[in-house]
């Protein structure tokens, strides 16, 4: 049975309801896999995060990098800011080196969405850097895609999104969610065909 997790970061719950949508995607393909989601631990002091307005986190567990070579696939929510991940992002994903000279992750899947609080803020940055870190594991990648669009979203070919405003107090639109599920459904399936394939 493929494992597939949803590794997030999210400080306004934006990316954690597009998680959501993208582990109902997953389940749409009811065969074959579970699916579960973590969250990355806050390095903040703890007394900042109490100023920030409408500040929450989902009650999920904190994913550790034994949880990335458990998986088969790796869906990572990002939050995009100036074209550059959140310090505990970058953290975790520094946090992999023991895994790198082990090889633990080759052979793998990934793939990437985003919260952001404009149209142009930097995610395609963010998706090449993660491109990046994924190629050096020897992790394949796996993009959403293009399509027509005909109201403003957030998401790119590389991945899903939701556009959260400066103030972020938007909340995710159904066309979103669509697009997060199907996102999810396609990642599974591809997933699902390579491990029965490799078991067979």
């Amino acid at each position: 049975m493929a494992k597939i997790i949803i590794i997030i970061y999210t400080t306004y719950t934006h990316v954690y309801l597009l998680a959501l949508e993208i582990k109902k995607g997953v389940e749409r393909v009811n065969h074959g896999s579970n699916v579960e989601i973590f969250q990355i631990p806050e390095s903040f002091q703890e007394q900042v995060p109490d100023q920030m307005h409408e500040y929450s986190k989902p009650d999920i567990p904190f994913v550790t990098t034994e949880k990335l070579a458990e998986a088969d696939g790796i869906l990572f929510g990002i939050p995009a800011k100036f074209g550059q991940f959140p310090a505990q992002f970058k953290e975790f994903l520094d946090s992999s080196s023991q895994l790198l000279g082990k090889e633990s992750l080759n052979n793998k899947f990934g793939g990437i969405f985003f919260s952001m609080d404009t149209q142009q803020n930097g995610q395609e940055m963010i998706a090449f850097t993660l491109i990046n870190w994924l190629s050096h594991h020897g992790i394949n990648f796996i993009p959403l895609g293009s399509g027509s669009h005909e109201e403003l979203i957030g998401g790119i070919p590389w991945g899903a999104g939701t556009i959260t405003n400066n103030d972020n107090l938007r909340t995710i639109s159904e066309k979103e969610k669509d697009i997060a599920q199907f996102q999810g459904k396609k990642f599974a399936e591809i997933v699902i065909a390579y491990v029965k394939g490799r078991q067979e």
